[in-house]
């Protein structure tokens, strides 16, 4: 049997052969594998400047392991389903890994040559994640404390740096180089949020008070280093800083100008081009679904076009505007079959049942059911006289939201006409009143506007 002991002991006789050979010229090897538990798929990928370089299948007991071509010393990433994570790989490291996919970060455990540098890099993760729920608090504080924690805290990250390189002297520059970034920007990024943050709570910084001490971890920051974007640290950063220019600009977020200028910006910062287009796409879709209506802006949407170079966002963004456009306000919701967790098809109508209604389609791709369970048990309390109507517009098939009424879920059967107003597979939401009017064609329910959108609409 294959089991993860018995990869340990291959790699112990690995590790012996490489000690026996060290007069020979031959370029020592490098390998890979591990064990995965309650695996997504039967295979994991190995990515290297987000360029797919190995493949391995897992065997029956969902362990793999192999010898791999590296190209060069850095860092990579290995996706399995739809997660992935980072592996800093050397010459001659004998690296396993050990996860659980239901809880893929935190059981992600290294072991082998080179498993301690990695150990450590997901540690910072982990803490980067546990970090982003305490600094709600702190963005509460004025610039001159909040300054004075991100001080605080980067001395302990700068002390935990050295403690580390205390234990393993041998590490590369190369190494040293993103383990301080995955420790320190993380901090950097929260500076750079700070003013964002401010906004959000609906309290006022002068952006006057923020002079350039606030700033002055940008003097160690190296801008438009396209082949590390993929890391999180760098990308999370990058992306912050370029959304504080902007916005410290001028513009208000929720304008059509600060969209606008947002697009441009990061054509001019980011020249990698998979993630230029991949953020573009993100910032002109969240513009569009935080206003919660039909209204189209169509400047901000020419933009995209004229500063994408995806032909498949592209042909994405279009359909949207096709699907925005099929539905009025004011018009008739016009009849379309669902069907119920018994396969029996209903029409719409009947399920509304002359109710002010709110029916949300929804896409696990682009909406997990825990965020839709969460919100829809929020309002629906909130509204308790408001229909809400759960439609799932993938896969023609049944799947139930837990905790949430199943009599109130559906999907749609490819020939349903609902089809016709859902050819980008996006979520929408369409509010419509009692007489099957519609009040809103595309509404958001991530949107802070949807509360006072269906409170209207339970008054009607």
């Amino acid at each position: 049997m294959f089991t993860i002991e018995r990869l340990h002991f291959i790699l112990i006789l690995v590790a012996y052969s490489l000690l026996t050979s060290c007069g020979s010229e031959k370029k020592p090897d490098t390998y890979f594998g591990g064990k995965i538990i309650s695996p997504k798929s039967d295979h994991i990928i190995l990515f290297y400047q987000e360029k797919a370089i190995d493949t391995f299948q897992l065997d029956e007991n969902h362990s793999f392991l192999s010898k791999i071509k590296l190209p060069k010393e850095g860092l990579y990433y290995f996706k399995h389903g739809p997660e992935h994570q980072y592996i800093y790989f050397e010459p001659s490291d004998s690296i396993l890994i050990r996860l659980n996919t239901w809880s893929f970060d935190e059981s992600l455990v290294f072991s082998g040559k080179g498993a301690d540098r990695n150990n450590m890099l997901i540690d910072c993760f982990i803490d980067s994640e546990e970090d982003d729920k305490k600094f709600y608090q702190y963005y509460q504080l004025d610039p001159e404390n909040f300054k004075k924690k991100i001080s605080e805290i980067e001395h302990m990250k700068m002390a935990r740096f050295e403690q580390f390189l205390k234990r393993h002297p041998e590490e590369t520059e190369q190494f040293k180089g993103f383990l301080k970034m995955a420790l320190t920007y993380p901090l950097y990024t929260k500076v750079e949020k700070y003013p964002l943050a401010k906004r959000t709570q609906s309290h006022t910084v002068r952006l006057s008070d923020l002079d350039s001490t606030f700033y002055s971890h940008r003097s160690k920051i190296q801008l438009n280093q396209d082949s590390i974007m993929f890391f999180y640290a760098y990308r999370d950063f990058v992306i912050s800083h370029i959304y504080n220019v902007v916005f410290s600009g001028g513009h208000d977020i929720d304008s059509d100008g600060f969209t606008i200028d947002l697009m441009k910006k990061i054509n001019q910062y980011i020249t990698y081009e998979n993630t230029k287009n991949t953020l573009l796409r993100q910032i002109v879709t969240g513009h569009f679904y935080r206003k919660s209506s039909c209204n189209v802006n169509e400047n901000a949407f020419d933009t995209f076009f004229e500063l994408s170079t995806s032909h498949n966002d592209k042909e994405l963004i279009e359909k949207l505007l096709k699907d925005v456009k099929s539905i009025s306000k004011g018009s008739k919701l016009k009849s379309f079959t669902i069907v119920d967790a018994n396969d029996i098809q209903h029409d719409v109508s009947s399920v509304i049942k002359e109710k002010n209604s709110v029916i949300y389609f929804w896409n696990p791709i682009y909406i997990s059911k825990d965020y839709l369970a969460s919100k829809v048990n929020y309002l629906s309390k909130k509204y308790p006289n408001v229909n809400f109507i759960g439609i799932k517009i993938t896969d023609e098939k049944f799947d139930r939201i837990l905790n949430l009424d199943i009599k109130s879920q559906y999907y749609l059967h490819k020939s349903s006409d609902a089809n016709a107003f859902l050819t980008s597979k996006m979520p929408r939401t369409i509010l419509v009143n009692k007489e099957g009017v519609i009040v809103n064609g595309f509404a958001s329910l991530s949107s802070q506007n949807i509360y006072n959108q269906i409170g209207e609409l339970a008054k009607k």
